[in-house]
């Protein structure tokens, strides 16, 4: 038997699986722990790189407490993390500050002067826009960009920037720390969005359009590559054994599908976790300029996601949790801090959850929630959204609102799946994942409000670990590519949906999608 060791670099915490790679690839063991996510001012969102590091450590080492493989059984180690973070390094391989989180959005001027100006389309200078296109299929529009922020660390730190020997994002950081080699996956370069898909390297014409250095951008290797093997002083942190082979691995964008089983062109899945997506793989490159979606570059060679993102999906349940359930109505039989542990979250709300919410009647008693809670990016970007409940009235109590967040988020990804229909095909049946899914209250919602069949798998909160499994069975030649994946990942729960609920969120639906139109200039008055 081959093992090896996934980490899941997640917004609020890493989970670390260890993964026997038999005929399938089965969980034997995984330990959990919580860090730092620090919201500024501004719409600053920053992280704090040893604190995933140290998480990374503390959990290795409380894995192997408690199963009987012993670390010089480990083929390989990779990862699966969050994507679209700045984290610049010096020489030394030292941050020079705190990472910027993919949800930081404090560079609107950066985005005006780099792009937002002159003649536009969809808030994109004319020009720069079709550079943008012709190099990458996609553009940097947004003002939680990468690109954005390494312009926002130029101008407001100049001595910090100064410092900066590499450009890497969360996984590179950490496979930096492993192997000493500063290297970034394809699947990170790409969401840059300053690297060229048709000549599979970085755009020096869209650096120079952007005033990038390209001495900050680090070499280019594929998902399966081996980064490296692991160095003696992180083999000694870790409780590990130096030597042992380091690879690429991906984003969570990429490698979410992957542990799906959305290996095939066609195939959909949307996964709700701290954010949320609809996702669905194609062969080609296209873009949706209106709407905010893309085909980004994935871990498979010759595919790519067609991806549309919403900033809070199940952190919307966080905030049921801190100031709907346990706060006020009592849920718990006593008051822990569950928020570093986003398994015990769900696991914990999801009981309370199947218990109460599924005795509302579908719609909420009519109200509506808009689940925007750190703005939104697609099908509009805007970061001075919010979320909001509309159409209390007297008879409404907490269980209608707390199914109300439910159902927005609901609403929400059915806006972007349809967003997705007028470009490609998107499947039917489709995968859901994350750890919202590991609630059938909130799957069955999902089924009826998008009129889709919607599939779980075991354990669906481990979707990316197992993405970076099926990463490492590829780089070690235990499986000959990802398009076999799917096979090896069937569903676990099927959910049909209920024509008889069709009508009350269709209803819902509706009234749902013109709230932004309409509240638009209210927010940019009070969050502008």
């Amino acid at each position: 038997m081959s093992y090896v060791l996934a980490y899941d670099i997640g917004t609020t915490g890493v989970k670390t699986c260890l993964f026997d790679l038999g005929e399938r690839i089965t969980l034997r063991s995984s330990a959990q722990e919580g860090y730092g996510l620090y919201l500024l001012e501004g719409g600053g969102a920053e992280q704090e790189p040893e604190e995933w590091w140290q998480a990374m450590c503390r959990t290795t080492r409380a894995l192997f407490g408690k199963t009987d493989v012993r670390p010089e059984q480990v083929a390989g180690v990779s990862f699966c993390s969050q994507m679209q973070a700045l984290v610049l390094v010096d020489r030394a391989g030292m941050p020079v500050r705190r990472a910027m989180s993919y949800m930081d959005q404090r560079a609107g001027a950066e985005l005006k002067k780099g792009l937002a100006h002159g003649p536009q389309i969809a808030g994109a200078n004319i020009p720069k826009l079709l550079r943008c296109l012709l190099a990458t299929g996609a553009v940097p529009s947004s003002v939680k960009d990468p690109v954005w922020k390494y312009k926002w660390v130029q101008a407001h730190e100049p001595e910090r920037f100064a410092r900066a020997d590499k450009w890497l994002d969360v996984k590179e950081y950490l496979l930096l720390r492993c192997t000493g080699r500063a290297v970034m996956t394809e699947d990170s370069a790409y969401a840059t969005l300053l690297y060229d898909t048709g000549k599979r390297a970085w755009s020096a014409a869209l650096c120079r359009m952007f005033g990038v250095d390209m001495a900050h951008l680090p070499p280019v290797i594929r998902a399966a590559d081996r980064a490296g093997g692991l160095m003696e002083q992180a083999a000694s942190e870790l409780g590990l054994v130096p030597g042992t082979p380091v690879f690429g691995g991906g984003g969570d964008a990429s490698l979410i599908g992957v542990g799906a089983g959305c290996t095939a062109v066609g195939s959909t899945h949307i996964y709700c976790g701290t954010s949320g997506w609809v996702s669905t793989v194609t062969d080609r490159q296209l873009v949706d300029v209106d709407a905010m979606i893309a085909a980004i570059v994935g871990a498979q060679e010759g595919r790519y996601n067609y991806f549309a993102e919403m900033e809070t999906a199940g952190k919307c349940l966080e905030w049921v949790k801190d100031h709907l359930a346990l706060d006020e109505i009592g849920v718990y039989l006593e008051k822990r801090d569950v928020a570093g542990s986003q398994e015990t979250v769900y696991a914990s709300l999801y009981d309370y959850l199947t218990e109460t919410v599924e005795r509302v009647p579908p719609g909420a008693g009519g109200v509506i929630f808009t689940p925007w809670l750190h703005g939104n990016r697609c099908p509009f970007e805007d970061p001075a959204a919010a979320g909001m409940f509309f159409n209390i009235r007297l008879d409404t109590g907490k269980t209608e609102l707390i199914r109300a967040v439910l159902e927005g988020v609901c609403f929400h990804l059915r806006w972007m799946l349809e967003c997705q229909g007028r470009k490609v095909r998107t499947s039917d049946p489709i995968r859901f994942v994350g750890g919202g899914a590991l609630s059938p209250v909130t799957a069955q919602i999902l089924a009826d409000v998008t009129g889709r069949t919607i599939q779980t798998t075991d354990s669906p909160q481990n979707a990316g670990s197992v993405g970076a499994a099926a990463v490492m069975a590829v780089g070690l030649g235990r499986v000959p590519d990802l398009d076999s994946v799917g096979a090896l990942i069937p569903a676990a729960r099927t959910f049909t949906p209920n024509a008889a609920h069709r009508a009350a969120y269709d209803r819902s639906y509706a009234v749902f999608r013109r709230l932004y139109a309409s509240n638009k200039a209210h927010f940019r008055a009070l969050n502008g």
